[in-house]
């Protein structure tokens, strides 16, 4: 399980890392294919990973991860069946960053979670500086995902 978790958490990390040059991209205005294919292919199989940890019962993260899931086939059909033409643009734009929003979210949770002074500040992530955390980690993505939509226009 240990080596299942390090590859779960480098895909992660390659997935987030990916998205935000997919989003800076398309923020200038531009479409980086590789980036977006690593991205897309990265952010998919964490979440299709997350699934092989052990678990009794539905869990919230199941529900982040299927909710991702359904707006990645989105992003992948409006990319790469709809060729981003006309308001398949926009359903792009907001999929992707929204995907990549939930990819921070689920990295939020895991910090406070595993780190020892996030862990004290909110042991169960019901208390206010988790709920704070992610309140401005959503209203960044909410204004990035605004500036990037009006930014981006596709060849």
């Amino acid at each position: 399980m240990a080596t299942f978790t390090l590859v779960h958490v480098i895909i992660s990390l390659v997935a987030l890392a990916s998205g935000f040059v997919v989003v800076g991209g398309m923020f200038t205005g531009r479409l980086f294919h590789g980036w977006t294919a690593l991205f897309l292919a990265t952010t998919i199989a964490t979440n299709v990973t997350g699934f092989g940890f052990p678990f009794e019962k539905f869990l919230p993260s199941h529900g982040v991860a299927i909710l991702s899931l359904i707006l990645l086939a989105i992003a992948v059909y409006a990319l790469f069946v709809k060729k981003l033409a006309g308001k398949w643009q926009l359903v792009y734009v907001i999929t992707a960053v929204a995907a990549l929003y939930f990819n921070a979210f689920v990295l939020v949770a895991q910090l406070f979670l595993r780190l020892p002074a996030l862990h004290e500040l909110a042991p169960t992530q019901s208390e206010p500086p988790f709920g704070i955390t992610q309140l401005l980690v959503l209203l960044v993505f909410l204004y990035l995902g605004v500036l990037t939509a009006k930014k981006f226009k596709a060849a």
